[in-house]
């Protein structure tokens, strides 16, 4: 449960960092740069720890797969709060085939 914890906060940190400057288009692009890798340090300092504590109890598959989930949940509630984009149909039937992933990835077989 630690790890993913982590790894939620660390995907919310990352989310920011990948895309919270698309709000500020005229803000110079070094800046943007510059502000991303200072939010993206903050973020290793979650990811790393989450893969680590995360490595007793899963494979990196399954941590990878997990990431990968909590990133679409997360970057989805950033689209709608933040950059006000609305979540189209389309978009979670895709979120949806790599949510069915995780069941792949994690059944016992």
């Amino acid at each position: 449960m630690k790890a993913i914890i982590l790894l939620t906060i660390s995907n919310i940190f990352m989310t920011f960092a990948w895309y919270g400057h698309l709000k500020f288009k005229s803000k110079p692009l070094m800046i943007v740069i510059l502000i991303s890798w200072l939010i993206a340090f903050v973020e290793y300092c979650f990811q790393v720890p989450a893969n680590r504590i995360g490595s007793y109890e899963f494979s990196t598959a399954q941590l990878k797969t997990m990431q990968e989930v909590i990133t679409l949940v997360v970057f989805a509630i950033f689209s709608i709060l933040y950059l006000r984009e609305p979540i189209k149909w389309n978009y979670l039937v895709g979120f949806s085939f790599i949510i069915l992933a995780v069941f792949f990835v994690f059944k016992k077989w």
